[in-house]
């Protein structure tokens, strides 16, 4: 038998030794280098802007095409009316449910200013383009990117082109456009453009069919439309549903909020970078001249002081100015004190529109609002507003049994209802995701809301059925990403979220301890009721019953009106613009309501509410049903212990303090009031 031959030493190396790795030349890598469109970053990355998963999607093109004919009304002076449509897309003779549809059409219709021919392609069919990004004044909109973004959007998940109707006038022809985006390029595609019949004599109508998933409940389209009525109150919103259900939010306020003005940027706002290319973009021939003219609150005085404390002569050139002349008068701008930016570049939504927002929408006890001053973050002017509805509406109490809504992905209903709820704003623009990444959710954590007579966990919100109210209004709102969801933690911002949501604290603080106190002088009524009459018999008894017991009985009430501060609240009270002692604030009562509430059709609030039997234990306010009882409530004792009075006298801050004994307006002192005008 053969051996097999050993391999050589020569052998075995060739083979071991690696194969030559094919290499690529710098000139072959750079041939592969080309320019990237910010449509085709933003078609691979839509996630960034708001086109997450179907539902969010079709929330995020509702949520642009809204912004835009808003802020177009507004703009040209006119007071909004928006409709939106929603329908299901779907080729098949029985469409299927909304809720099991994966495509849907948008429709939004303005009858706003509408858009000039030339550049309806160009807005609907272009990323970064708009009018907004450029001017230092508050608008729903700032990059140019969100209805193009919509666009997209239906471009990629359904192929269709947005379809446009825009007219400028009665007397302009309507004109209809089909445009899609060319990715490659950023320019708009135009498909269809010609003159048609509208009925409408001005206004915008935009649709887009897109991939989608509607559901109810949170962070859907039903509940942004409605928190957009809350802080909008000036505009008519009607909504169509896929469910074919018509949704009508009325105007409640007739005026339009105060036209923001455009302003120059302030010299804290800016970088080294920026101040760079304004010295060399400016077109003023002098270093103070520029300062000056380019930038707001900056006098020829303080522009003079800066250029000194940059050792620059003031008639330098601007051009001429860059290396460590320029590090140098950069900063000297840090250094100098500068008046803080104007603040009529901001529109704040207002106490009056707030409340009547809240009390249009959230049905509750207990309203109230507050506008903080002017602040600067970077030297951006903002101004924070919050408000709070507080309790269930007169007579209504919440339903267990009824079924609960449906949530956003990662949401749960654990403790869902005993935790406040936060419905927070960026320039009049609901935020409905990325709640904890807000510094608005976390100004509302760190609020000590114990001190207020609320409850509320370490870390946690404040237990109750409570609404809490928070807005930012600024020339530009630092959000944490493109899709806008969430306000970045500027400390100045979070001051200013505290500072607006302990105001409200102290007010619910007030009406709370004050309902508290009117419980206390309830069950005290109660206990005279009991004993009134056993008193009157016995002091008759003693008499050898000579005794008028009538007029006894008359003057126990007295006593007994008295010692519960019937008389003094009857007073006191009033119906007044706001409760006394709680600005900017409306309280619901079964008798009706305090404060200046909007008058809303078909609203019972207003009214009082059907008498309401309480059980004994339960120590609800029945205030006007138990005036209406006079044999019920006319024997009621005075305490026979003068010493009792004086302890819960001292324990009643309403007493100590004149202004918190202002209360709110309670039947059972009203009906002593009465009962006295009758005698």
């Amino acid at each position: 038998m053969a051996k097999p031959m050993l391999k050589s030493s020569e052998d075995t190396v060739a083979e071991a030794a690696p194969k030559p790795r094919a290499t690529v030349t710098a000139v072959e890598m750079g041939a592969r280098q080309r320019e990237i469109s910010v449509s085709e970053f933003f078609t691979k990355n839509r996630h960034l802007l708001g086109f997450d998963n179907p539902r969010k999607a079709l929330l995020t093109c509702v949520k642009e095409a809204v912004d835009n004919a808003l802020d177009a009304c507004e703009e040209a002076g006119i007071l909004p009316e928006v409709e939106v449509k929603l329908e299901v897309a779907s080729d098949e003779k029985t469409p299927p449910a909304p809720s099991q549809a994966t495509r849907f059409r948008v429709t939004v219709i303005d009858y706003g200013p509408g858009i000039v021919r030339q550049q309806i392609p160009k807005i609907f069919a272009k990323l970064l383009y708009g009018s907004k990004f450029h001017r230092l004044r508050m608008s729903r909109g700032q990059q140019g990117i969100g209805i193009s973004a919509a666009g997209m959007y239906a471009q990629l998940t359904t192929g269709k082109p947005v379809q446009i109707i825009s007219r400028t006038s009665a007397k302009s022809p309507a004109h209809y456009f089909e445009v899609q985006i060319d990715t490659k390029k950023n320019e708009p595609r135009i498909f269809e453009n010609k003159q048609i019949e509208w009925e409408s004599h001005r206004g915008t109508q935009v649709t887009l069919e897109i991939d989608g998933r509607y559901q109810k409940g949170r962070a859907s389209v039903d509940e942004y439309l409605e928190q957009v009525a809350i802080a909008n109150p000036h505009v008519k919103l009607v909504y169509h549903t896929p469910d074919g259900e018509t949704k009508e939010y009325p105007r409640t306020i007739q005026e339009l909020p105060p036209q923001p003005r455009e302003i120059k940027p302030h010299p804290y706002g800016i970088e080294f970078g920026i101040m760079l290319r304004m010295l060399h973009d400016t077109k003023s021939h002098t270093v103070a001249g520029f300062l000056s003219s380019d930038f707001s609150r900056v006098s020829p005085a303080v522009a003079q002081q800066i250029c000194k404390t940059a050792k620059l002569s003031p008639d330098a050139k601007p051009r001429n100015v860059h290396g460590a002349p320029a590090e140098a008068l950069y900063k000297a701008i840090q250094a100098t004190k500068i008046m803080a930016p104007p603040s009529n570049c901001i529109s704040p939504i207002g106490e009056k529109a707030i409340l009547h927002g809240l009390y249009k929408q959230i049905k509750g006890e207990f309203y109230t609002a507050v506008t903080r001053p002017p602040a600067v973050y970077r030297g951006n002017p903002f101004v924070i507003e919050a408000g709070l509805a507080y309790g269930n509406a007169p007579g209504q109490a919440a339903d267990p049994e009824h079924p609960k809504a449906p949530l956003a992905e990662g949401e749960s209903h654990d403790e869902d209802e005993e935790l406040a709820r936060v419905i927070r704003y960026a320039n009049r623009v609901p935020l409905l995701y990325q709640q904890s990444a807000c510094a608005t959710f976390k100004a509302v954590l760190e609020t000590s809301w114990r001190n207020y007579g609320v409850a509320q966990s370490r870390g946690a919100l404040p237990a109750g059925p409570m609404f809490v109210f928070v807005h930012m209004a600024s020339v530009w709102v630092p959000f944490t990403s493109e899709s806008k969801e969430a306000i970045a933690d500027y400390d100045e911002i979070r001051k200013e979220i505290k500072l607006a949501l302990q105001e409200c604290g102290r007010r619910l603080g007030v009406f709370l301890r004050r309902r508290e106190h009117a419980k206390s002088e309830f069950r005290r009524r109660n206990i005279f009721e009991l004993y009134i009459e056993e008193v009157v018999e016995a002091c008759n008894r003693l008499k050898g019953g000579k005794l008028p017991k009538e007029k006894l009985k008359q003057q126990l009430q007295k006593i007994a009106l008295k010692r519960t501060g019937g008389e003094k609240v009857d007073a006191l009270l009033g119906k007044k613009k706001s409760p006394e002692g709680l600005p900017d604030s409306i309280i619901v009562t079964p008798e009706g309501v305090e404060g200046d509430a909007p008058a809303l059709p078909g609203d019972e609030r207003s009214e009082a509410a059907p008498a309401v039997e309480a059980p004994p234990a339960q120590e609800a306010l029945i205030d006007v049903e138990l005036s209406k009882a006079p044999k019920a409530l006319k024997g009621k004792a005075a305490p026979k212990k003068g010493p009792r009075a004086k302890r819960s006298g001292k324990k009643n801050p309403a007493k100590v303090n004149a202004a918190a004994a202002k209360q709110m307006s309670l039947g059972f002192d009203k009906a002593g009031a009465k009962k006295k005008k009758k005698k």
